[in-house]
């Protein structure tokens, strides 16, 4: 049934998808911002535009599907999403203060199984019987495959690009590779607003489950894909300028051509993962890449001091998240 609860955790996991767009908007718009072809308002309503019309192509929600099974449905009760998303949103809030670009994703799913195995530990199980251990295991290792997925597609696709680009004059190609540019970050963008809006919508309907308002074998209703992909869409709007000083400058210097590289790179790899229904990070996927546009011209070229802190907190969010929404679940069962 419908409780003031589940409207409250409905409402928290939109808020979540909103502050994911506004995290991850860098990911999008760093490289057409930094390179000049688009001016940050016109870059984040471009994304925005892209963001949304993912809605109508990823009809199958397979990402949201893992998401959803990340945890055992024996043990996942209201109070256990709620303590999830309030963890994932108070380390998303927190890494964007400081311009930190870590994963959106994986806080959502570290929060999600954190609570998860609290709740399991709490009932005299363990960890390993609270989780989808295959599932788990598939979005763990992706944390380091898709940013070096990412990198040898970009350092590729930069090869590519630098040798058919000594044929033109280069004036010329710089006023192609800005036009490119165009696609190159409406692509990225597209396929982010299919990966992680699609993780909310696997929260959601969970919630909705545990709270008996579906069973576990009805399909989706419709009004949350759009619900979400609305959400991560205004969120974009919204902006993210801290991260995306990182994203754009910090990480190397990047220019037209090499902004299409490492746009077309990340596209190609979060539309494979979307395919193979594997929740990856859209920011890990777009470092990655952009480092790898930086290798191709030397390796002293990536600012690496930049890009170990970054590792840094890839390593730490799920774990973090995991923590602090074991806390939080806590707490609230001390209340009910």
């Amino acid at each position: 049934m419908i409780t003031p609860l589940l409207v409250i955790v409905v409402i928290l996991a939109i808020a979540f998808d909103y502050i994911n767009g506004f995290h991850d908007a860098a990911n999008s718009i760093a490289t057409v911002v930094s390179t000049k072809v688009l001016s940050p308002f016109h870059a984040v309503l471009w994304a925005a535009l892209f963001n949304f019309a993912a809605y109508f192509y990823f009809s199958d929600h397979k990402v949201a599907n893992t998401v959803a099974k990340t945890v055992i449905e024996n043990y996942i009760t209201i109070y256990v999403i709620l303590s999830g998303l309030i963890a994932a949103i108070c380390w998303n809030l927190l890494t964007w203060y400081f311009g930190i670009p870590s994963s959106s994703s994986h806080t959502l799913i570290g929060g999600f199984a954190g609570a998860g195995v609290t709740n399991a530990l709490l009932q005299g199980a363990t960890a390993a019987d609270a989780l989808n251990l295959g599932y788990v295991f598939k979005i763990i290792s992706f944390i380091v495959l898709a940013p070096v997925i990412g990198m040898v597609i970009s350092i590729i696709i930069t090869l590519i690009i630098v040798n058919l680009s000594r044929w033109s004059k280069p004036a010329t190609a710089d006023k192609w590779f800005r036009g490119l540019q165009l696609l190159s970050s409406a692509a990225l963008s597209f396929t982010h607003g299919g990966n992680d809006a699609q993780k909310v919508m696997g929260i959601i309907y969970v919630a909705l489950v545990a709270s008996n308002v579906l069973s576990s074998s009805d399909p989706m209703p419709e009004w949350i894909p759009i619900v979400c992909y609305s959400a991560i869409s205004l969120g974009t709007m919204s902006g993210g300028w801290r991260i995306i000083k990182t994203m754009g400058t910090k990480i190397t210097k990047v220019t037209p051509l090499e902004g299409v590289a490492a746009e077309t790179a990340g596209a190609i790899t979060l539309g494979i993962t979307e395919h193979f229904a594997i929740p990856v990070s859209t920011t890990h996927t777009i470092t990655g890449a952009i480092i790898g546009v930086g290798v191709t011209k030397r390796v002293s070229a990536v600012r690496w001091g930049v890009t170990i802190n970054l590792l840094w907190a890839w390593i730490l969010t799920i774990p973090v998240s995991a923590i602090l929404a074991s806390l939080v679940y806590l707490i609230i069962n001390i209340f009910i």
